[in-house]
């Protein structure tokens, strides 16, 4: 069953349109990376799946008691963020923080699981560290604790390995594929058009050409041929 599901979804900005008549579903344990060209849309459609934007057409349906709320979310960073003067527990602490309200403290069994997902992405001894002196790859592992601090279900990660060395990439991409092979539902937005038909179950492609389905349909499709054709003279 289809945990999340968009039907004749149109996204855009001020009624212009920049996507029409999108229609692809997410399954649990699916692997689903999103490609195209810059300024498709891809981000737009994040947000989107997020909550954080409305479509101007069509609908998005979370089932089987999926909320926003548990749709973790691992985003591109900026210069300032990656500046943050926090400890690394503070910040995977901080996933806690949609369940916790207003609530001015954590308990002990969200300080339990915040170290089981450091433990989990090899960090606990950085748990003290600052933030800002980690580097890249740690950095991500921090975010990633704390996206999975929020939620194990669903977690969209973009472009999660934008600006990282190709040995860290590749370590990179081995753990969200066994954070999915452990039931994680993966949607990452994505420019590494090999990596996304390495890792990918399903492959959603937007831009002139729409294409949503498995990444052998994929490279034999119109939209793949002409993006495929860009990437070799870029």
């Amino acid at each position: 069953m289809a945990l999340i599901t968009c039907r004749e979804l149109c996204l855009g900005y001020d009624g212009q349109e920049i996507l029409h008549n999108l229609n692809f579903s997410v399954d649990k344990g699916d692997y689903l990376c999103i490609v195209g060209e810059n300024g498709s849309g891809k981000s737009t459609l994040m947000r989107t799946l997020l909550g954080l934007q409305q479509p101007l057409h069509g609908s998005i349906t979370l089932s089987e008691g999926l909320t926003h709320r548990q749709i973790g979310y691992l985003p591109q960073q900026t210069i300032v963020q990656r500046d943050f003067p926090a400890t690394v527990r503070e910040i995977v602490l901080s996933g806690f923080q949609g369940r916790a309200g207003l609530r001015p403290y954590y308990t002990r069994e969200e300080k339990n699981e915040a170290r089981r997902q450091m433990e989990r992405m090899n960090i606990v001894s950085l748990e003290k560290r600052c933030y800002r002196e980690l580097s890249g790859g740690q950095q991500q592992r921090v975010l990633l604790a704390r996206a999975l601090c929020a939620t194990e279900r669903v977690l969209l990660l973009d472009e999660p390995v934008s600006g990282l060395d190709p040995q860290v990439t590749a370590e990179m991409y081995a753990l969200i594929r066994q954070l999915n092979r452990e039931g994680v539902t993966i949607i990452m937005i994505s420019h590494d058009i090999h990596a996304a038909m390495t890792y990918a179950s399903r492959i959603l492609h937007i831009g002139d050409e729409i294409f949503f389905g498995t990444p052998q349909d994929y490279r034999r499709s119109g939209a793949a041929k002409g993006f495929f054709g860009k990437e070799a003279r870029a």
